[in-house]
């Protein structure tokens, strides 16, 4: 594994993090124990949660015996993704081992932001959190009103770091800006989707995030099981426990021309190289020089395997070379 710092901060974490949107909405608490102790003897030190993460916040799913031949029943528990990490920091004792990311997602008001971190805390059983973000941009708060808050709990030791995900460059020189002029603490994370579907982060946000030292983070490098080529562009027909039909509000950013038509390119390497299209998707993601970390999730430890064997390939510029 390899490790990078996190933004201008004395934090390093690993190139590989373990996203845990799937802990208690789509994988129930022995299976996410189990890949988490995975991620650690892999060498992962980054876990990647959010407030809204679990079965008590979206749709409890029951994967079918197909998908994951040993998942149980998904618990209703709210905020069961920080919960079960919390649970399993506890009895793990390896507080120290990891860098935890966690997000706001209920509104970026000063009063709520407060609330978040201290709700958090509780639920991961940790007494400060090492990466805090904003999970959305506001159109109704001001960025100054959020970072004044952000500021605070960094003051107050609750927060190591501070960062943002889904916004946009435009929004993450807003926010830097603001930082500087009000003396306040700095994003030095953004996490956004970049993948071979939709790759715009590259062109968004990669020469700001270098220019001003701000790690990037990408979610989804699988587009959400996009990429591995189950899907076809009627939505009436999503394969029963996939990743779109938990959360159908996928389709809304994948399927479109742009996506099918890298799917379709994707297959045609796949079949060329005699690659998995996981495989390739994966050794995309993780090629880009700009990125900081790739967020894996996963519902079986095997998942961790395809994200961690594509990023340690040694030929990944020759595989898309003729990609355009």
């Amino acid at each position: 594994m390899q490790y990078r710092p996190l933004g201008r901060t004395d934090t390093i974490i690993s190139a590989i993090g373990l996203g845990c949107a799937t802990f208690g909405r789509e994988i129930d608490e022995d299976m996410s124990r189990r890949i988490m102790d995975d991620a650690v003897e892999r060498g992962i030190t980054f876990f990647d949660t959010a407030e809204a993460y679990g079965g008590g916040n979206a749709r409890a799913y029951r994967l079918s015996q197909l998908e994951v031949d040993d998942v149980r029943e998904t618990t209703g528990e709210m905020s069961s993704s920080e919960c079960i990490i919390g649970r399993w920091l506890r009895d793990r004792g390896c507080h120290d081992r990891v860098t935890i990311c966690t997000k706001v997602s209920t509104g970026n008001e000063l009063e709520n932001i407060d609330r978040a971190v201290r709700d958090s805390c509780e639920r991961l059983n940790v007494s400060a959190i090492g990466m805090f973000m904003l999970h959305t941009p506001s159109a109704t708060v001001p960025i100054g009103e959020s970072l004044s808050a952000l500021n605070d709990q960094v003051t107050r030791g609750r927060v190591t770091a501070i960062g943002c995900s889904n916004f946009s460059g435009t929004q993450l020189r807003e926010a830097l800006d603001a930082s500087r002029v009000n003396k306040l603490a700095r994003f030095q994370a953004i996490e956004n989707i970049y993948n071979l579907a939709d790759p715009s982060a590259g062109e968004d946000v990669f020469a700001l995030c270098a220019e001003q030292g701000v790690s990037f983070i990408t979610y989804s490098p699988l587009g959400a099981g996009f990429l591995t080529g189950k899907y076809t562009p009627d939505r009436n027909k999503l394969p029963s426990g996939t990743r779109f039909d938990v959360i159908p509000a996928h389709c809304d950013v994948y399927f479109n021309e742009r996506g099918f038509a890298a799917v379709e390119k994707l297959r045609v390497k796949s079949q060329s190289l005699g690659l998995p299209m996981a495989y390739l998707a994966a050794a995309w993601a993780t090629s880009s020089p700009h990125v900081t970390c790739t967020l894996f999730g996963a519902r079986k430890c095997e998942h961790l395997v395809n994200g961690i064997t594509a990023f340690e390939a040694e030929d990944k510029a020759a595989l898309f070379g003729d990609w355009g």
